[in-house]
């Protein structure tokens, strides 16, 4: 499958943006979704999670500002993110898990989201 996430860009803090991720190459339903993210200097770090099903799960840091949905007939995934703080800022990589196994994760090249004071 290939990833290609769109979306990210400059915000001020306390504002909205929302992350797309398109897929294609193999039926999108296949597959478990997540959102990572990556700031200058930390290790990636999980966002947000959909299964196949449509269940979803959440980093605490996240929980309550950002949703992640999917749309399996436009085989595409999102992230609105409410509420940005300054520490939202970084590139967010969307990620696909075939039948939901880690060990056949794909990943979509990184968007930068960028949150000022």
């Amino acid at each position: 499958v290939q990833l290609q996430a769109s979306g990210g860009g400059l915000v001020q803090a306390g504002g909205s943006l929302r992350l797309s991720c398109s897929a294609s190459g193999r039926t999108f339903s296949s597959y478990s979704m997540r959102w990572f993210r990556q700031a200058p200097g930390n290790e990636r770090e999980f966002v947000a999670f959909i299964s196949r099903g449509g269940s979803t799960s959440y980093a605490d840091a996240v929980k309550g500002r950002f949703t992640i949905s999917r749309d399996n007939a436009k085989e595409m995934v999102y992230l609105q993110m409410n509420t940005l703080k300054v520490e939202d800022t970084a590139v967010y990589y969307c990620a696909a898990d075939l039948y939901g196994s880690a060990l056949n994760r794909y990943w979509g090249q990184g968007t930068q989201v960028t949150v000022s004071s």
